[in-house]
């Protein structure tokens, strides 16, 4: 019986695989331009790191993680997420020493959650994600929030939407959850299990529960903006301010509430309007920290970043009908005719390579007509054919496959003579 792939994973085949290749290179020529610099954390991380620094109320930590133990009996989860694993490298690594604050950093790669495959969501998944970790201007924040919609301005994506909020300081947040604990609690065996453990551990969670978002208490729960104080109140004006004077049109959601337990003031979350997209419509989610350096070992240093989902920007192009400007087809097909000509294109072939060429030639000892099908599968520019008569003759001829234009070049000139062409010249 045949091996077949897990559930909640896909193959990513020839033909899109470039699409992903281009987005990647999009973000990370974003992020140097915004000082941002990459960083690679492995794969796994002791579980311990993921249940403080996502936090243990959360569906991630509690449903969702792949959590296994290894030969030594040590607890070690696949990430989930990125922000987490990079915070400890920030503190393992003391880039909080770093004389150029705050520290700027990307990333890119899988990341693995148990839930329900649908479509844009698998148990495993490509994050790319943004850390600015060491200042508390709100300017930063506004910076973040650029960043990231500069990427889907630039990918083609116009039907988004930037909503932000609130969470406050740590000061409004107690005083913010003392007033959800007492707007829930008389009704709270009406909600899930989750949610009733949740009222006294982290209420704040309660709102983003995905089963019980359509009861009563739910739209009547208290605004975190009711419950801001003077200092927090002023950092989400300046946000607002910043994203105003950068043009960037936002929505405040005073229920918007990200799914991490270690979120406080700024929030956001970057929607799709596309028709078609689906149900979930969250493309990026993001939102500022105070107390999770520190809680992963290092000072008490304030971070800001966001993640977005690959899959998901793919869907969301899609829904949009964007096109992405992926390169098709190879400069120079090679066709070689007789076991001389053929052994002579191996060196031809590597030689246009390393001049900076995509080409290609027959491995398949197949028929002249056979070799130009293949060229135009392949979308040629230009055909050179070589047959012992022209290797005895020391030419090569070129086709031009768009306008059917051929002629003779000398073979031992042929790799400059080609270029002048390309170009042009």
């Amino acid at each position: 019986m045949a091996v077949k792939i897990p559930r909640g994973t896909q193959d990513i085949l020839p033909g899109e695989v470039e699409k992903w290749q281009y987005i990647e290179r999009i973000a990370e020529e974003i992020c140097d331009k915004f000082q941002y610099k990459g960083i690679r954390t492995p794969i796994f991380e002791h579980t311990e790191l993921f249940e403080r620094g996502v936090g243990d109320t959360t569906d991630i930590v509690q449903k969702e993680m792949y959590t296994f133990t290894d030969k030594g009996d040590r607890s070690l989860t696949l990430r989930p997420e990125g922000t987490a694993a990079v915070v400890r490298s920030f503190v393992e690594n003391k880039m909080y020493g770093d004389p150029n604050q705050p520290v700027k950093l990307f990333y890119s790669g899988p990341m693995f959650r148990y839930e329900r495959p649908q479509s844009g969501r698998y148990r495993q998944f490509v994050q790319f994600g943004v850390e600015a970790i060491g200042s508390e201007d709100p300017a930063i924040d506004a910076e973040v929030i650029s960043l990231v919609m500069s990427i889907y301005r630039k990918v083609g994506l116009k039907n988004i939407q930037l909503v932000i909020n609130s969470l406050g300081d740590q000061e409004s947040r107690i005083a913010h959850r003392e007033a959800l604990i007492q707007h829930f609690q008389p009704r709270i065996d009406e909600f899930c299990s989750d949610c009733q453990n949740r009222l006294e551990k982290n209420p704040l969670r309660i709102l983003d529960c995905k089963k019980d978002r359509d009861h009563e208490l739910m739209n009547s729960a208290p605004s975190i903006l009711q419950y801001l104080n003077e200092s927090s109140r002023q950092y989400f004006e300046k946000v607002k301010h910043y994203l105003q004077l950068l043009n960037i049109e936002f929505v405040v959601d005073p229920t918007l509430v990200r799914g991490l337990d270690y979120y406080n003031h700024t929030a956001f979350e970057i929607m799709s309007n596309a028709e078609g997209f689906g149900a979930i419509t969250t493309l990026c989610g993001g939102g500022r920290y105070h107390g999770l350096v520190k809680q992963m070992g290092g000072p008490e240093i304030p971070g800001i970043g966001f993640a977005f989902s690959i899959e998901r920007l793919l869907s969301a192009l899609e829904a949009e009908g964007v096109e992405l400007p992926i390169s098709k087809g190879i400069d120079c097909y090679i066709v070689s005719l007789g076991d001389k000509a053929a052994d002579y294109t191996v060196k031809l072939l590597q030689d246009l390579r390393e001049a900076g060429f995509s080409a290609e030639r027959d491995y398949q000892q197949r028929k002249m007509k056979a070799q130009m099908k293949a060229a135009d599968r392949l979308q040629a520019r230009f055909v050179a054919i070589l047959g012992e008569d022209e290797l005895n003759s020391q030419i090569i001829n070129l086709k031009n496959m768009e306008s059917g234009e051929q002629k003779e070049l000398s073979l031992n000139q042929f790799i400059e003579e080609f270029c002048q062409i390309v170009e042009g010249k």
